[in-house]
């Protein structure tokens, strides 16, 4: 009984620490995602919507981590980078068909324009984000 009571706790406080950084993600930040707001945050966003899908576990996601945080201020208002925890939200993932993490999937208008999987350096990154703005 006290565990059901503090993973509700803890679902509860990740949903509310999602719509914090929701309500921050058009100004460069970074959006925590699940499978709930997903179709919201992504698919019916207004610019371009950058997703990684990573995990704690993955040592690359953790190497790409800070350049999506550069990414997402150098790009702030111009498109929104979100992150999908491919452990928590192992529906999603297989729904975009993620296989390798990290996996960064960029959407334009609800549909993928561009697939990256790997860690890869920034000016890369930088160059294939410029080309789907392009």
């Amino acid at each position: 009984m006290v565990d059901e009571v503090e993973r509700i706790k803890m679902d509860k406080l990740k949903r509310l620490m999602g719509k914090m950084q929701q309500n921050e993600g058009d100004v460069g930040m970074v959006m925590d995602v699940d499978e709930r707001g997903f179709d919201e945050a992504v698919l019916k966003s207004s610019v371009p919507v950058v997703v990684d899908f990573w995990a704690e576990w993955c040592m690359p996601c953790g190497m790409l981590a800070p350049i999506f945080k550069e990414l997402a201020k150098e790009y702030a208002g111009k498109l929104k980078f979100v992150k999908v925890n491919v452990d928590d939200n192992p529906v999603l993932a297989a729904r975009y068909g993620v296989q390798g993490i990290p996996t960064l999937v960029i959407f334009r208008n609800g549909k993928e324009v561009e697939r990256v999987v790997g860690a890869y350096p920034k000016a890369v990154l930088n160059e294939i984000l410029d080309r789907v703005l392009g």
